[in-house]
């Protein structure tokens, strides 16, 4: 369907569906909902028609597997955890005009009646396909149900579906020594009958869409994987699985069998836009069916395939369907060198985050856009965080606004001044505050969204610059009204930075525009393209507010705290990865009893001569005091340990080691980093020679 995108009527704007197995974290934000919110907040300050659409994918196997892991039902996995992403999603500012669930009715519904559309017009094959069976469990293995060696780069835990770290898209057939994450057992082959869509029927059609069609204007990173696609030749791909947990087939022969997730997910932006227009009192359709109106899928690169391959196919079988304009994926973003794992904890939580930055959510936002992985996976840091707020925020942006703000206050009781003359300085700088508009909405018209929230940052350096430049606070000793023609042109600035970073900055923009007092006055509703065409932003006369602070420093402290987090996340999944010692052959009770354990207190400690390992203890038993020679020189030093207790076998026989005889051995064990801790009785009032059964 050819669509003209000059000029178009309204937007429709999707952010990826995030599953409802787990919270939302930076990776996800920096992915996909800050550029799409950006983009969306944007829009609607450019006095555009917008739907910014999303909701919880609830039908994902990954639903299903957390459901068995935890021992409660699949409703009760997404209920939980729909509210936990919604509230996230509220907190940082993501302003979806709606946010759906794909386990509600009309999202069944619209599923069901696109299936039968498709499957009345002949668009999909049946086939009796071998399929992963698990016979233990007596069940069809899901893609995510099945773990095994990828057969392109040999990572040996991809899942069925993918292989999360070549990032290659399988079938659970093509992997290695599979086995199932269900019962742990090794599948058999079974067959089933399943809907396919032939996706090699609109291989023409993409090629053209895709490659030629766009070619100049989508992201190299979305462009080369659907190329690399394309060129390989594309494959029937089913559109049902067996599954209890999901829509059911809603033809004859679908039972025990439910749809797809990613046939059902991506018609969930639509069921999401019905709806979004049931509840306004508006016409979904043109927001799907109209070639005047602009389709901007934002996701992750590891969505691209089922946002520019897949969906679009089912779009096009359909018939009346627009297709996206434009599939801004984003890339991976690793935090400090690793790469974001839920399952590992190794991520930064949104609603952990806020409990420990409360009211920075902007900070989070800014540094995630100027660290975006918009066409290569990047790193988010904590000291980048901590430089980004301290350099960039706090002196840069909120230094300028803080110095307008006080000023103003100081020598006019906050009453915007009439300005005299203006000087070649300040009509070069009222003529650059005119173009940021401009400026900055290139660089939001083309995904650059780093490059946007830098130009926004340039905005307040040119104010910085212009009172440096200036000097009003010694000037106004000796030229009163020059000094009033500084201040309205400074407080010009502020208030074009006031408008101007609200898609970016959203909650400091709000507390800006109330400093200002541009929210309940005459400059009330001031507009993107007011800082562009309008004379004057803030009039003489205008009364603004007292000055509060818009950001505050971070201290080392804080960012240190944060890294000894991820430091003991990295410690528990070493320690839950480490291979144990296999136990050893079972002994009777009358073996145990043999064994005399004592609590001792080391008195004295010295290396042994020409050992590298082996430290000589003087040991007080209760019984007496005795040498022990114990291997342990590589993990604690002769004066750490002086006055430690620890555990004893006193009833061992003597061994000679190097010359000296050893009367006994320290109990020991070892942590996830190879150095060995003591296995100690730290409980107070435990007393040297009392046994230990």
């Amino acid at each position: 369907m050819a669509q003209n995108q000059n000029s178009p009527a309204r937007y429709t704007i999707t952010a990826a569906l995030p599953y409802t197995n787990g919270p939302i974290h930076i990776g996800h934000l920096a992915g996909v909902y800050v550029p799409a919110d950006i983009y969306t907040r944007y829009l609607r300050l450019t006095g555009n028609d917008v739907a910014f659409v999303c909701g919880s994918d609830e039908h994902g196997v990954a639903i299903s597997m957390k459901a068995k892991k935890e021992g409660i039902t699949p409703k009760e996995v997404i209920d939980k955890y729909d509210g936990i992403i919604r509230q996230s999603f509220q907190d940082f500012g993501i302003t979806f005009d709606n946010y759906s669930r794909t386990s509600r009715e009309i999202h069944h519904k619209t599923a069901g009646d696109f299936f039968k559309k498709l499957h009345e017009q002949g668009d999909f094959i049946e086939e009796t396909t071998a399929q992963l069976y698990d016979e233990e469990a007596d069940q069809f293995l899901a893609d995510r149900f099945v773990v095994g060696t990828c057969p392109n780069c040999g990572h040996e835990e991809a899942y069925g579906d993918q292989c999360e770290n070549c990032g290659s898209t399988l079938n659970a057939t093509d992997l290695i020594n599979p086995k199932s994450t269900v019962s742990g057992a090794v599948p058999t082959m079974k067959e089933t009958k399943h809907w396919f869509l032939p996706l090699d029927r609109y291989e023409d059609f993409l090629r053209k869409w895709i490659l030629e069609g766009h070619k100049n204007d989508w992201k190299p990173n979305v462009y080369g994987q659907c190329k690399s696609w394309i060129d390989g030749g594309l494959a029937p791909r089913a559109v049902t699985r067996d599954l209890d947990w999901g829509i059911p087939v809603p033809v004859e022969g679908g039972e025990g069998k439910v749809l797809y997730v990613w046939f059902d997910a991506p018609i969930g932006y639509i069921s999401s836009t019905k709806e979004w227009a049931e509840r306004e009192g508006k016409d979904w359709e043109p927001y799907w069916k109209s070639d005047d109106t602009k389709l901007v899928h934002f996701i992750g690169k590891d969505n691209i395939v089922f946002h520019c391959i897949i969906f679009p196919a089912i779009l096009k079988a359909h018939g009346d369907y627009i297709l996206p304009e434009n599939v801004p994926a984003n890339e991976f973003l690793n935090l400090e060198g690793n790469k974001l794992s839920t399952s590992k904890n190794w991520a930064v939580w949104l609603h952990e985050y806020l409990q420990e930055f409360p009211d920075m959510q902007d900070v989070l936002r800014y540094t995630l856009t100027a660290n975006a992985p918009e066409t290569k996976d990047n790193d988010f840091t904590w000291k980048d965080f901590q430089a980004r707020n301290n350099s960039e925020l706090v002196a840069i942006f909120g230094n300028f606004v803080n110095r307008v703000v006080v000023l103003t206050n100081k020598y006019y009781e906050g009453v915007v001044p009439s300005p005299s003359e203006f000087s070649q300085v300040d009509l070069e700088t009222l003529a650059t505050l005119k173009k940021f508009p401009e400026t900055i909405s290139s660089s939001i018209d083309r995904y650059r969204f780093r490059e946007a929230g830098q130009e926004l940052m340039n905005l307040a350096r040119l104010g910085n610059k212009y009172l440096a430049d200036e000097e009003p606070w010694k000037v106004i000793k000796e030229d009163e009204a020059r000094v009033k023609t500084i201040m309205f042109v400074a407080l010009q600035i502020a208030t074009g930075l006031a408008v101007l970073s609200e898609p970016f900055l959203p909650f400091t923009s709000s507390k800006l525009k109330s400093i200002l007092n541009v929210t309940l006055s005459a400059v009330e509703g001031l507009v993107w393209a007011d800082v562009a065409t309008k004379e004057t932003l803030l009039p003489p006369t205008h009364q603004i507010n007292k000055a509060e602070l818009l950001f505050r420093k971070i201290e080392d402290k804080e960012i240190q705290a944060q890294l000894d987090k991820l430091e003991a996340t990295k410690k528990a999944n070493e320690n839950a990865n480490k291979e144990l010692m296999p136990q050893k052959d079972t002994i009777q009770f009358d073996d145990f009893t043999k064994l005399d354990m004592r609590v001792g207190t080391i008195v004295e400690a010295e290396k042994m001569a020409k050992a590298k390992k082996l430290l000589v203890l003087k040991v007080d038993t209760g019984l007496d005091t005795r040498t022990i020679v114990s291997g342990i020189a590589e993990s604690f030093t002769p004066e750490e340990i002086v006055g430690r207790k620890v555990t004893v076998l006193v009833n061992l026989a003597p061994r000679a080691l190097r010359g000296v005889e050893s009367e006994g051995m320290i109990l020991m064990t070892e942590n996830a980093e190879g150095k060995l801790v003591f296995v100690n009785p730290d409980e107070e009032g435990v007393g040297n020679g009392e046994g230990i059964s």
